[in-house]
């Protein structure tokens, strides 16, 4: 077994194609193809499955992926620890569900490029169902969550900024001449939501329906928070959504914030790792630059 047989593995692991790892490795794919085969042939068993042009790991292929994710670690380590005095390098994987990827990873992105150029950063977008296990998965390195503040036993779960969510309509909607409001004047009302699945949307359907105004209640989901805003500005409905995501529009006057809060919503986006993920010098400067861009907004 060769470093470079386990590294081929975990490029088509992270790829799931023959072709992009390739390329990513700077191979041909038929050396990728040799390599993997040669893989399962010394481990005797198969670890990716081949359907068609669509590949998928093996229940063997994702126990082994965790193990020779270690291996390469370990090389990694070994590596720096050889030039410590050296510029920082190395690959860097993240993922995000979709606030903190559009509105406060921009920023640690820019300025992490800016210090150390030579990181390769890649950003894996998965679903918020898939975020959590990507790091058991041993396919990102740190995930940016925007939920709640809970502890875990596997993950290490940092939270690093409060975020605040408002009630907003377009500046026409009757709701907006109430110098207060109660929880009858929403009866009836259409609320703009993510989808179910979405952390925060879990949030507000726990704590509305303590409101006693969840079943009056009328739902318009989707998929994204754009499209969410879109639709408040347009005069469809209330949205629902974090303060960061519409900062903008408030500052122009294209929504207003409703004088209403859901009591005991405590949301904020956090930084997550594996509790045994081997830190290497480019994660922890990352996440020393994460703390530093996303505290100080």
């Amino acid at each position: 077994m060769e470093i470079r047989q386990l590294m081929t593995f975990r490029t088509v692991a992270f790829t799931l194609n023959f072709t992009r790892a390739a390329e990513a490795l700077n191979y041909v794919p038929s050396n990728v193809t040799m390599q993997i085969q040669s893989l399962e042939k010394e481990l005797g068993t198969q670890l990716i499955d081949r359907l068609g042009k669509q590949i998928t790991l093996t229940d063997a292929g994702k126990r082994f992926l965790l193990h020779a994710e270690k291996i390469l670690n370990s090389v990694d380590e070994a590596r720096l620890a050889m030039r410590e005095n050296e510029e920082l390098t190395g690959t860097l994987s993240i993922s995000a569900n979709e606030i903190p990827s559009s509105y406060r990873l921009p920023t640690v992105l820019q300025s992490f490029r800016a210090r150390y150029p030579s990181i390769r950063l890649i950003f894996h977008p998965f679903t918020n169902e898939q975020l959590k296990q990507s790091l058991y998965d041993g396919k990102t390195d740190i995930v940016f969550m925007l939920d709640e503040s809970v502890g875990s036993n596997n993950l290490m779960i940092e939270p690093l900024i409060e975020e605040p969510f408002l009630f907003l309509v377009a500046p026409n909607h009757p709701l907006v001449q109430r110098a207060s409001l109660r929880t009858e004047d929403f009866q009836g009302e259409p609320f703009l939501l993510t989808e179910k699945g979405c952390p925060y949307r879990t949030l507000f359907d726990r704590t509305i329906k303590q409101q006693g105004i969840h079943e009056s209640m009328t739902n318009l989901e989707f998929s994204s928070a754009e499209t969410i805003k879109q639709c408040a500005m347009a005069g469809i409905g209330i949205a629902f959504l974090p303060a960061i995501a519409v900062k903008a529009e408030l500052e122009r006057g294209e929504l207003i914030s409703l004088p209403w809060e859901i009591p005991n919503l405590r949301v904020v986006t956090q930084m997550v790792w594996h509790k045994d993920k081997w830190l290497s010098p480019a994660i922890k400067a990352f996440l020393k630059l994460a703390r530093e861009v996303i505290t100080s907004k």
